[in-house]
């Protein structure tokens, strides 16, 4: 029974950080992405934020995404001034992404995956080992 809640939270851990990957990756996409038309905003970086839900099935708390929400956060003004969306004195609204900061949030996210994804290994291998004994 404990081998199998460790797999139903690290499935869960897996899940939440693959959202979290796919957000990031869209954020990472739309990095540079420009309005069209004056007035119009540019792509807004989204957050994932995740909670604690208790699993009666399993009898354990579990990992959840809580909500993905855009980032209020200021956009980056760039100059130039021959873009059709460039307001009266020739600036451009910019996304509030950081490639910097999406990297970095991928690279930990990719981790948390990949720590989830062993445990789940470890498990397996330790189900197979008992059904070996078994026999």
């Amino acid at each position: 029974m404990e081998l199998y809640r460790a797999l139903k939270i690290s499935a869960a851990g897996m899940k939440v950080q693959g959202i979290r990957l796919r957000v990031a990756a869209e954020n990472m996409a739309n990095a540079d992405s420009l309005p069209t038309a004056p007035g119009q905003d540019p792509y807004r970086r989204k957050l994932v934020t995740f909670k604690n839900a208790m699993d009666r099935e399993v009898g354990a708390e579990m990992v959840r995404v809580n909500k993905v929400f855009t980032d209020k956060s200021d956009f980056k003004l760039k100059y130039e001034p021959s873009h059709p969306a460039a307001d009266e004195r020739g600036y451009v609204q910019t996304p509030n992404v950081e490639t910097l900061v999406e990297m970095m949030d991928l690279r930990e996210a990719q981790r948390s995956y990949e720590a989830n994804l062993n445990v789940i290994e470890s498990s397996r291998s330790m189900l197979l080992q008992t059904l070996d004994i078994i026999r």
